[in-house]
């Protein structure tokens, strides 16, 4: 039997992680539209609504009920709005391992968002769901997201080689053309976490330490 990830929210001091909802069309097309996320991922562009509510009605429900993984809108826990997405993927039940993502809104960068809605899922998936291994993996040119891994504790175990797509914008129509980049691999295990501040995660009304 396979196993699957809950239908839960994860709340921090300043956000709150929930599932996908269709009320979360406009801003999730508005925010895959940018430049950065466009350079970094793999998403169509120009990205339309009806793409962002496909994902929301479609592949997030069936990832998470096939075991696969797991897609987490990120709000502001204040205004409820939509600062970014959490994935998980490529989940492996046996090793207890997954593959963790972040995706922050072009307006709510620069605030820490990406790192705190980062570490709220991991603590969440090793404690709560006994995982053993979180992997990221990020473009060799995307210091930001490095930045966000080394924040929340992970350890970088080496360059994959060719081993990333990224994009660029072409000069004369203002396309995007395809450009082969290394990637570094980082992990996350639970020890790795000790030394880290303890935070707020609720999961499905259970409470973790306050965050410092």
């Amino acid at each position: 039997m396979t196993s699957t990830f809950p239908d839960i929210s994860l709340s921090t001091d300043r956000l709150v992680l929930r599932a996908l909802d269709e009320d979360d069309v406009p801003a999730l097309a508005a925010m895959m539209n940018d430049e950065l996320i466009a350079s970094w991922t793999a998403v169509p562009q120009p990205y339309t609504e009806d793409a962002a509510r496909s994902w929301i009605t479609a592949y997030a429900p069936t990832e998470r009920i096939a075991g696969r993984g797991l897609d987490l809108a990120v709000t502001e826990f204040l205004t409820q709005r939509l600062v970014g997405v959490v994935q998980l993927g490529n989940t492996n039940w046996r090793v207890r391992s997954t593959e963790l993502s972040y995706i922050v809104a072009s307006w709510a960068r620069g605030e820490g968002y990406a790192s705190e809605a980062a570490l709220a899922t991991a603590r969440w998936l090793f404690q709560d769901q006994k995982f053993e291994r979180l992997e990221l993996r990020t473009a060799a040119g995307n210091t930001a997201s490095q930045q966000v891994a080394q924040k929340i504790g992970c350890i970088s175990e080496g360059v994959l080689r060719n081993a990333c797509i990224a994009r660029t914008r072409v000069d004369d129509d203002g396309g995007w053309t395809d450009v082969r980049t290394d990637q570094i691999l980082w992990s996350l295990l639970p020890e790795d976490l000790d030394g880290l501040p303890a935070r707020t995660t609720d999961a499905n009304g259970f409470a973790y330490p306050e965050w410092n």
